[in-house]
C-alpha cells in the first residue's frame, strides 16, 4: 500500500513538472543563496547586504533563462553590469529623493520595453528593475554601495556555481524524466476519459479532458525541444513522430468517447469501457527504461483482437474500443522508438542555425506601446502609493512592473493584477502566522524564507496566485528578521499592490490601449502564416518535389496557437462576466486547436512522394484550393473592419485520390479533408461566407 501511494505521488510529481525542469530552478535559487550567504561569512557583512547577494542569487536562478549554457554565461554577465548599475543609482536616488521615484519609473519603461529581445532582455530587464528595488526596500545608502557590488557579485557568482556544477543540467536523465512525464499525462488523459464516461458527459469532465490533452502537449513539445541534445538527428526526428502519434491517438479516444457519451449508454457497455481503459492504464510502464514493452503482454494482444472485430453491424462502445486497440499501437511503436539501440551524444550548435529576422532595437509596436503605459502607470503608483505611505510606496510600482511583465493587452494585465492581489491577500495570512510562530527563531525564520523562496520560484510558471502568496508570506519573514514586523506593514503591502495594480490597469485603458481582440488578431494572423508554409510544405513533400521536415513545421504551428491560447485567455477567463465573449473566445480557441491537431496528424503520417504521379496535379489543385483559404481568412482577420475581399471554396466531395489502398495515405487525406472544415468554421467566425461546390 505504502508503495502504492510513494509511486502515485511519483507519477502525479512527475506529470506536474515534466523533466523536473521547474523543482531544479527551485532548488537552483535555494542553494544559490545558501551558497552566497556562507560565501559573505568571513567578510562579516551586515545583513542587509548579505540580503543583497541572496536576492542576486535568486534573480539570476529566476530569470536567466537561455537555451545554451553559452548563452546563460553571458547573461549573467551582463547581469551583473546592469545590477551594478542598478544598485548605485538606487543608493544615489535615496540619497536625493524625489530622484529615486524618477529613476524607478523610468526603469520600468527599460525593462519592459527590452522584452523586445527574448528571453535575455527579458531576465536583462527583470535584474535592473528588482536590483534597484531591493536597495530602496533594504534603504540602502551610498556608503553601503562598495559592499552591496561585491555582494550582488558574490550572488550571481553563487548561482553560476550552482548552475554549471552543483546542478548542472543533466540531459539524458532530464530526458528518461520528460518520457517518464509524457507517459504519466497520457495516462492522465486516459483517466479523464473514464471521468467523462462515469459522469456521462458533463462541463465538468469536458474541462478534465481539455486540461489533460493541453499538459499531454506540454510533454509532447518538451520532447520535441529535449530529443536532440540526447540522441542524433534521425532517431530525433522519429522520436518526435511517434510522440505525435501517441498524442494524435489520445485526442482520437477523448473525440470518440465524447460521441460515444453523448447518447446514453447502457450499465453494462458504460462498466465493459471503464474496465477496459484501466485495464490499458495498468499496462503503461511507469519508468519508459523498464521492460516488458506493452506488445510483450498478453492483455495487448487481446486490445488489438477486439479493438479489431469493428464491421458494418459496430455494437455500442466498439468505436471507443478500437480507439483503445490505436493508442495501445501507437504507445508500442513509440516505445520501441526510444529503446531501440543507444543514442549517440549530439549538442546543438550553440550560435544557433537558423535564420531569425534581427530585432529591430526601435520601433513603435505593441512592446513599446506597453513600455509606455508601463511609465504612465509606474507614475501614478508612485503618486497614489505616497498617499498610503510615504516610506513603502513603492511596492504600487513593483506591482505596476510586475503586471506588464510577460502580458501583451489590457485584458491580460487585468487578469494578472486581479491575480496577484488576491496571492498578496492571502500571503498576509501566511505571513502573519509564520512571523507570530518564529518570531525570534532566526535560524527558523531563515529556514522558512527559503522554503517560500522555493515555493515561489517553483509555482512561478504555473500560478500568479500561489507566487503572490509565497511572496508575502516571505516578506512577513523578511520584516521579523529586519525586526520592523507589524500586521499594519503587511496590510500596507496589500493596499499598494492593490493601487499599483490599477494604476497598471488604467494606464492600459487610457493610454495608446492595447486590447485583447486586437492582438488575438495579430497572433491569429500569425498561425495562418504559419498554416500556410506547413501546407505549402506538405504539398511539395507528398508529391515528391521535396523532402521537407513539416514535423518541425508542425510544432511551429502548435507554438502559434499556444501563443492564442494566452493571449485569449481573459476572454475564456471565468472572472469575464460576459458569457458571449467566453463563448467567443472559446470557439476561437477550440477551432484552432483542432485545425493544428489535423496538421499534426498530417505531419505524423506524411513520406516523401507519399503522392506522386497523376495523383500529385489532383492534390497540387486540392491543397491550392486551402491554401486560397488561408489566405482569404487571413486577409479577414488582419483588415477586421472591412468587407471580405473573397469567399471560402468548400470541397465539392471528389476525393483527392482514387482507388487508394494504402490506409497512411488515406489518414493524411482525410486530415486535409478535415483541415478545410476547419478553416471554413474559422471563417464564419470572422463573417467570410463560402462559396458553394464547384469542380476542382
Amino acid at each position: 500500500m505504502i508503495a502504492d501511494l510513494r509511486n502515485a505521488a511519483l507519477d502525479r510529481l512527475a506529470a506536474a513538472d515534466p523533466g523536473f525542469i521547474r523543482l531544479r530552478l527551485a532548488g537552483s535559487a535555494v542553494l544559490g543563496i545558501i551558497v552566497a550567504i556562507l560565501a559573505l561569512q568571513p567578510l562579516h557583512y551586515p545583513l542587509t547586504t548579505s540580503l543583497v547577494a541572496a536576492i542576486a542569487a535568486m534573480m539570476s536562478a529566476f530569470t536567466v533563462n537561455d537555451p545554451t549554457s553559452g548563452g546563460q554565461a553571458v547573461t549573467l554577465g551582463l547581469g551583473a553590469l546592469v545590477g551594478a548599475c542598478s544598485i548605485t543609482l538606487a543608493s544615489i536616488g535615496a540619497a536625493y529623493p524625489p530622484l529615486d521615484s524618477v529613476i524607478f519609473v523610468l526603469l520600468i519603461f527599460i525593462a519592459v520595453y527590452i522584452q523586445r529581445f527574448g528571453p535575455r532582455g527579458t531576465a536583462l530587464g527583470s535584474m535592473t528593475f528588482f536590483l534597484f528595488f531591493f536597495p530602496m526596500f533594504l534603504q540602502a545608502h551610498l556608503k553601503q554601495v562598495p559592499q552591496l557590488l561585491i555582494a550582488m557579485l558574490i550572488g550571481i557568482a553563487a548561482n553560476a556555481l550552482v548552475r554549471f556544477v552543483l546542478l548542472r543540467r543533466n540531459a539524458d536523465s532530464e530526458f528518461i524524466r520528460i518520457r517518464r512525464a509524457f507517459r504519466a499525462r497520457v495516462a492522465a488523459a486516459v483517466r479523464a476519459t473514464e471521468a467523462h464516461i462515469t459522469a456521462a458527459g458533463g462541463d465538468r469532465a469536458e474541462r478534465q479532458i481539455r486540461t489533460a490533452l493541453a499538459r499531454l502537449h506540454e510533454s509532447v513539445l518538451l520532447i520535441e525541444d529535449n530529443a536532440p541534445d540526447v540522441v542524433d538527428a534521425r532517431k530525433a526526428d522519429q522520436l518526435r513522430r511517434r510522440a505525435i502519434e501517441v498524442e494524435l491517438a489520445v485526442q482520437w479516444l477523448t473525440i470518440t468517447v465524447q460521441r460515444t457519451c453523448s447518447e446514453s449508454l447502457q450499465a453494462g457497455v458504460a462498466q465493459d469501457l471503464l474496465a477496459r481503459l484501466a485495464k490499458f492504464r495498468s499496462l503503461m510502464e511507469r519508468d519508459p527504461r523498464e521492460l516488458p514493452l506493452i506488445s510483450e503482454t498478453g492483455e495487448y494482444s487481446r486490445l488489438l483482437v477486439e479493438g479489431s472485430r469493428i464491421g458494418a453491424t459496430a455494437k455500442p462502445g466498439d468505436g471507443v474500443r478500437r480507439a483503445i486497440a490505436e493508442l495501445a499501437v501507437a504507445d508500442d511503436r513509440a516505445q520501441r522508438a526510444a529503446a531501440d539501440g543507444p543514442g549517440v551524444d549530439f549538442t546543438l550548435d550553440e550560435n544557433g542555425t537558423e535564420d531569425h529576422e534581427p530585432t529591430r532595437a526601435f520601433a513603435y509596436d505593441n512592446q513599446t506601446r506597453s513600455a509606455i503605459q508601463a511609465v504612465v502607470g509606474g507614475g501614478l503608483a508612485v503618486l497614489t502609493g505616497q498617499l498610503i505611505s510615504h516610506q513603502r510606496w513603492y511596492w504600487a510600482v513593483l506591482t505596476v512592473f510586475v503586471v506588464f511583465i510577460g502580458t501583451s493587452s489590457a485584458g491580460a494585465r487585468f487578469v494578472k493584477g486581479v491575480r496577484r492581489t488576491g496571492g498578496t491577500m492571502i500571503g498576509i495570512v501566511g505571513g502573519v502566522v509564520l512571523a507570530l510562530l518564529v518570531s525570534g527563531d532566526t535560524a527558523a525564520i531563515l529556514a522558512l524564507i527559503l522554503v517560500c523562496v522555493f515555493g515561489m520560484v517553483y509555482m512561478s510558471r504555473v500560478s500568479q496566485f500561489l507566487m503572490a502568496f509565497f511572496v508575502t508570506s516571505m516578506l512577513g519573514l523578511l520584516y521579523s528578521l529586519l525586526g520592523t514586523f507589524s500586521i499594519e506593514v503587511l496590510w500596507i503591502r496589500v493596499a499598494e499592490t492593490a493601487v499599483g495594480a490599477a494604476s497598471g490597469l488604467l494606464a492600459a485603458l487610457v493610454i495608446v490601449p492595447v486590447r485583447t481582440r486586437s492582438v488575438m488578431l495579430e497572433d491569429i494572423a500569425v498561425v495562418l502564416d504559419e498554416l500556410h508554409e506547413f501546407l505549402e510544405s506538405a504539398e511539395r513533400l507528398l508529391s515528391g518535389r521535396d523532402n521537407v521536415n513539416i514535423i518541425e513545421m508542425s510544432r511551429d504551428l502548435d507554438r502559434a496557437v499556444e501563443q492564442v491560447r494566452q493571449t485569449i485567455e481573459p476572454l475564456t477567463h471565468p472572472i469575464n462576466l460576459r458569457s458571449a465573449r467566453r463563448d467567443y473566445g472559446w470557439h476561437v480557441l477550440t477551432t484552432l486547436e483542432g485545425i493544428a491537431f489535423r496538421a499534426r496528424h498530417v505531419a505524423a503520417r506524411a513520406q516523401p512522394g507519399q503522392l506522386d504521379g497523376p495523383v500529385a496535379e489532383r492534390l497540387d489543385r486540392f491543397t491550392g484550393r486551402i491554401l486560397a483559404n488561408v489566405d482569404v481568412i487571413g486577409a479577414a482577420v488582419r483588415h477586421p473592419n472591412t468587407t471580405p475581399a473573397g469567399r471560402l471554396v468548400r470541397d465539392d466531395g471528389t476525393p483527392v485520390a482514387d482507388r487508394i489502398d494504402d490506409a497512411e495515405t488515406r489518414a493524411v487525406l482525410s486530415s486535409l479533408s478535415h483541415l478545410d472544415e476547419g478553416l471554413i468554421a474559422l471563417g464564419r467566425v470572422f463573417a467570410v461566407d463560402a462559396a458553394s461546390p464547384g469542380p476542382q
